[in-house]
C-alpha cells in the first residue's frame, strides 16, 4: 500500500452535491485564463505563437505579462491562437456584444 488515493477515489466518496460544486468550480477556473495559460493550453510555444505573429519569443513574453493593451493587439494575439476575441459588456439584467472591435468593423475602418 502506498498511502495515496487517487483523485477518483476521493471523488467517488463525494456527495454528489460535492461533486457538482467541484465541476461547476473547474469549469469556472476552464474558462478564465491568462494569456500564457491559453498559449499552453493551445499547445504553442512562445517561439511558435511569435513566428505566427511575425514578432520575436520576447515580445510574445511581455504581451503575456501585460495587463493592460490594445484591443487590436489582443485580437491578433488570439487569432494566432486560433480564437477569436469577443468583448461582451455585463449588466445586472443582460449581456451586450460590443462589435465596435470586431475585425469587419477594424477593417473597415482601414478603408
Amino acid at each position: 500500500m502506498t498511502g495515496r488515493t487517487s483523485f477518483s477515489t476521493l471523488r467517488n466518496r463525494m456527495s454528489p452535491e460535492a461533486q457538482d460544486r467541484a465541476r461547476a468550480k473547474s469549469e469556472a477556473l476552464e474558462s478564465e485564463m491568462a494569456l500564457a495559460e491559453v498559449r499552453r493550453a493551445m499547445k504553442l510555444s512562445q517561439e511558435e505563437l511569435a513566428a505566427i505573429l511575425h514578432i520575436n519569443q520576447a515580445s510574445v513574453a511581455k504581451m503575456e505579462k501585460r495587463t493592460d493593451m490594445y484591443i487590436g493587439t489582443l485580437r491578433r494575439f488570439i487569432q494566432a491562437m486560433g480564437g477569436e476575441l469577443e468583448i461582451v459588456a455585463r449588466f445586472p439584467d443582460r449581456q451586450i456584444r460590443i462589435d465596435q472591435f470586431s475585425q469587419d468593423a477594424a477593417e473597415m475602418v482601414a478603408r
